[in-house]
């Protein structure tokens, strides 16, 4: 389509907590200079990112698939976050299973970016790992 703006896109893997999605989409957008963040919601990602087998492997690549080809995204963050009803663990334990959650979709994905962000219960973001 002629005159179309070219957007840059992130995806995010985030818990499906509607508390969450404003401040992480602002919070990504602003410190990744993006223009849009494709979000891929399940309740309490970050744990089940860490199951020993992800029973929801081959769905999760499919979207962030479809991210990076089609939206020409540049990044994947993964999100847990305090409060979480999805995955009802301390905010310690929810900190570890972001950073190897982040390891292991760097893995499934070794040439793109791949970063790990917490939500507090004050709904304030903070990188906690990132993966090039």
């Amino acid at each position: 389509m002629k005159g179309r703006v070219k957007m840059k896109f992130a995806t995010c893997l985030s818990c499906m907590d509607g508390r969450i999605q404003l401040p992480v989409i602002n919070w990504i957008k602003e410190n990744y200079r993006v223009d849009c963040v494709d979000m891929i919601t399940e309740a309490g990602m970050d744990g089940l990112l860490t199951k020993q087998r992800c029973p929801k492997k081959e769905s999760l690549i499919d979207k962030i698939d479809i991210s990076l080809e089609k939206h020409g995204s540049c990044s994947v963050f993964i999100v847990g976050h305090s409060d979480c009803g999805g995955n009802p663990v301390d905010d310690k334990k929810h900190k570890k299973q972001i950073r190897s959650s982040v390891k292991r979709v760097k893995k499934w994905k070794p040439a793109v970016k791949v970063a790990g962000l917490w939500v507090s219960d004050k709904w304030e973001v903070e990188e906690l790992i990132s993966m090039e």
